[in-house]
């Protein structure tokens, strides 16, 4: 029979948030059509916790039976942070009314980053619309501590457990896709903060998975600081000495220390496949493997969470044959317990499996391409290609469950899921080849994935682009500077013009983007060159739009101003806006409006014997 649209669009999505000290544990799932609050207990049995206009995540509160709720209002990003009593009151699932306020203010956003027991830390962008400033804030009276150094944004904080550090990744104001991390004192008197660098400020790196050792004494961090791929070092606050605990020369490898401080969980990136494994954390050795459910898999985020007593992980894993779903993964190297089960949504069928690929890349590296055969044969489809792009830039398709992806090869296309110049999960140089001046290189990569096409027995006549976000802008440049490659094009949430997003989108997200994309004070005439709008006259492929009316990073804008250069050509273009979405499509009852209208447009254009008008 095969998988169907409608199959795959019905199925339930799991993630794992938290783990309390009762093992219980935090998710998040998707019945409902959005992504809410859940509680599964020890034996199994699951208590739905909140029933919110829009998805939401949570933390629990330590020492208390209460979740600290992030929510938005239809995808707006404008985070606020609610508290939720546990069991909910009346024994329904909580409403926005029935939560507590911690933090709100709609004019701002409220990023939570770390818990403790009695205080939280969150960033927000309220001093000035732009930078995002750590605030500490007290639960039991709601005071706060500002911790502003001017100019500066965040990407991650930890707390240390005896309260007298905070932990940062700080953004570079320059180069793109890097940060640091730094230290902060907080027993120095208020205002007279400072940042103890612990990486250089000033070196190209990425840095992640912040993480304290119980006693305080010692910091966990990722970083491919000196190293091309991310690896993992333990920086001791009373020497200020680095060990580097574990590397790969050829993947990045992320830890998290357990709570006891005895183990690391690692995971290891094989060209976007996770592989889980123990380490010592004092030495970095090897112990053991972490088994997982499926080979071809990978652990997502949110980042896996230790119980308290170190005996089993929390994690959230995807693949082919597990849609989404959070397990428990014990650190004994049992099998891994599967608490949810969203392969029920696949009926039994067999979704489509990456088959790995290396395309000869135009300066002769090879590109990493996942290739997904059809489910389902639909006459007139064979040997069509869908190629789907993915954001960022500085993002990696990996090897889970895509329902983009699942959804094509259910409509009887081969998909081809490229990891172009740009992406994560293959090196420091890799990552960078793209950044601001070599912004065409990763459309380059698209030609030449084009003329690998025959090798895969796919007809280069009927090609087309997918992609979302950055991957809208890679659709729109393919059609533009590529014009007789491209059969057709779907454009989800993309970029027509790097000039007009930059001047468009949101205060905060110019300052972050123009480090990848370069300045409109600098590189004005440059971005204006890449931009799909500017050959607009090219692009003679017909064009499927999606976007959501309350998009804070690609404006609604960007997808008008392509569809209405393109309609007053008399160019075939259709555009679908949500007016309760954001960036992107977090309900499913819009993904069901639109991806079997975004297949049947393909549908159209790739069949070897269109239908007649």
């Amino acid at each position: 029979m095969g998988l169907d649209i409608a199959t795959l669009l019905g199925i339930s999505l799991y993630q794992a948030f938290d783990i309390d000290a009762d093992g219980r544990v935090l998710a998040g799932g998707d019945e409902s059509g959005s992504m809410q609050l859940i509680e599964i207990a020890p034996d199994g049995s699951r208590t739905p916790l909140t029933a919110l206009p829009g998805p939401c995540s949570g933390r629990y509160l330590p020492g208390q039976r209460a979740v600290l709720v992030s929510h938005d209002t239809g995808g707006d990003e404008r985070h606020q942070i609610s508290l939720l009593r546990l069991p909910p009151a009346g024994g329904r699932p909580a409403r926005l009314d029935d939560l507590e306020p911690v933090v709100r203010d709609p004019r701002y956003m409220h990023v939570l980053a770390d818990v403790t027991g009695g205080a939280i830390c969150y960033f927000t962008n309220r001093r000035n619309g732009v930078d995002f400033d750590p605030v500490i804030r007290g639960l039991a009276d709601g005071s706060e501590r500002v911790l502003e150094f001017g100019g500066r944004s965040y990407d991650e904080a930890a707390l240390s457990p005896d309260g007298r550090w905070l932990a940062v990744t700080v953004s570079s104001p320059v180069t793109a896709n890097s940060e640091h991390v730094a230290l902060i004192d907080l027993t120095a008197p208020a205002g007279q903060e400072e940042l103890l660098e612990v990486t250089p400020a000033d070196a190209p790196a990425m840095n992640q998975a912040l993480r304290f050792s119980p006693d305080g004494a010692a910091l966990y961090y990722s970083s491919n600081n000196d190293h091309e791929f991310t690896a993992v070092a333990r920086f001791d606050l009373a020497s200020r000495n680095r060990t580097w605990l574990v590397a790969d020369d050829a993947a990045d490898v992320t830890g998290w220390p357990s709570p006891d401080g005895s183990l690391l969980l690692i995971e290891r990136n094989v060209d976007g496949r996770s592989e889980l494994a123990l380490h010592d954390a004092a030495t970095g050795s090897r112990l053991r493997d972490l088994p997982l459910p499926s080979q071809a898999g990978v652990a997502v985020a949110p980042e896996p969470v230790w119980a308290a007593d170190s005996s089993v992980v929390a994690v959230s894993f995807t693949g082919p044959d597990l849609p989404s779903d959070a397990l428990l993964v014990p650190a004994s190297g049992a099998p891994a317990r599967v608490l949810t089960n969203s392969a029920a949504g696949l009926r039994g069928e067999q979704a489509a499996r990456p088959e790995p690929h290396r395309v000869p890349g135009p300066d002769g590296d090879p590109i990493s391409c996942h290739v997904y055969r059809p489910t389902t044969w639909v006459p007139g489809l064979d040997g069509s290609a869908v190629l789907v792009v993915h954001g960022g830039p500085e993002a990696q398709a990996r090897q889970n469950f895509s329902v983009y992806v699942q959804t094509l090869a259910a409509a009887g296309h081969t998909v081809l899921v490229p990891n172009v110049r740009g992406s994560t999960g293959y090196g420091k140089r890799w990552y960078s080849a793209d950044d601001v001046r070599g912004r065409m290189n990763s459309v380059d990569d698209l030609a030449a994935i084009h003329a690998y096409l025959p090798r895969l027995g796919l007809d280069q006549a009927r090609a087309a682009l997918w992609g979302g976000s950055y991957g809208g802008y890679m659709v729109l440049a393919g059609l533009a500077f590529q014009p007789d490659l491209w059969a057709a094009g779907v454009d989800i949430v993309g970029i027509a013009s790097l000039v007009t997003f930059l001047e468009n989108t949101s205060a905060y997200r110019r300052a972050y983007r123009e480090r990848e994309y370069g300045t409109l004070a600098a590189d004005r005439q440059f971005l204006h060159e890449v931009s799909p709008l500017t050959r607009i006259d090219d692009i003679t492929a017909p064009l499927f739009i999606i976007h959501g009316a309350n998009d804070p990073r690609v404006p609604l804008s960007e997808a008008e101003q392509i569809y209405a250069a393109l309609t007053g050509r008399g160019r075939e273009c259709e555009l679908i806006v949500y007016g309760d979405e954001g960036h992107g499509l977090a309900r499913r009852a819009n993904r069901l409006d639109a991806f079997p209208r975004a297949a049947a447009f393909l549908a159209r254009h790739l069949s070897a014997a269109p239908a007649a008008g």
